[in-house]
């Protein structure tokens, strides 16, 4: 099986968590869009979405799905969404499509955590997929610093803009044994909207895509 066809599994191992007559959060990416593609078989089911980017509502609409806001629906009884990295006790890298703060939003908001993956996603330990950080812009060069000085090695995303009109700074040569930890030190960093680590509220079950077809893991939280 190739990568896409390991992302459309886990994609329809997925609707398996969808909570019918209520709302799903969605989250961004590739494999996001292959879950997308599999709810739209069974949107009559559902009440509707609650989308982590501009880009994820327009699919959502376009499969003829209803998109709320999350002001609109309060708590959701699922989110389901891909990672950059993800452990198997549930701390995840993401961010790399930009979607990180809206994304952590309706994670935070939502009852159950569903990861789907491939299996090159999930690692022993975060970090060698460059972390995200969206920051205001008038404080992207501070903040580089004071990534530096955690030993990171920023790199600004130049020409990318967040759906937030924010920036982001891709930090290169970590290795985070401490996520819960990592994320609360950078996220009290001034002009830091949100860092693309979810440890503090990780993934509650992960989906992953193997040949031998799709694994299930429970997180195990440290």
């Amino acid at each position: 099986m190739n990568q896409d066809e390991l992302k459309q599994a886990v994609a329809r191992e997925a609707i398996r968590h969808v909570v019918e007559d209520d709302w799903i959060g969605v989250g961004s990416g590739s494999t996001a869009n292959f879950f997308i593609d599999e709810l739209a078989k069974i949107k009559g089911r559902i009440r509707g979405a609650v989308a982590s980017s501009v880009a994820t509502a327009e699919r959502l609409k376009s499969h003829g799905i209803p998109v709320e806001e999350l002001n609109n629906t309060g708590e959701l009884p699922v989110y389901v969404d891909g990672a950059d990295e993800v452990t198997e006790h549930g701390a995840m890298i993401k961010g790399g499509g930009g979607a990180l703060t809206r994304e952590k939003i309706v994670g935070g908001a939502s009852r159950k955590f569903v990861c789907i993956v491939d299996a090159s996603k999930v690692v022993p330990v975060l970090g060698k997929f460059p972390l995200p950080v969206e920051v205001i812009p008038m404080a992207r060069s501070f903040v580089a610093r004071e990534l530096a000085r955690l030993g990171g090695q920023p790199e600004w995303r130049m020409g990318f803009t967040t759906d937030n009109g924010n920036l982001v700074l891709d930090v290169h040569g970590l290795a985070i044994v401490d996520p819960v930890g990592l994320e609360t030190t950078i996220n009290q960093i001034p002009g830091v909207v949100t860092v693309g680590l979810f440890a503090r509220r990780g993934a509650d079950a992960i989906l992953v895509g193997t040949p031998q077809g799709v694994k299930s893991i429970a997180a195990r939280k440290p």
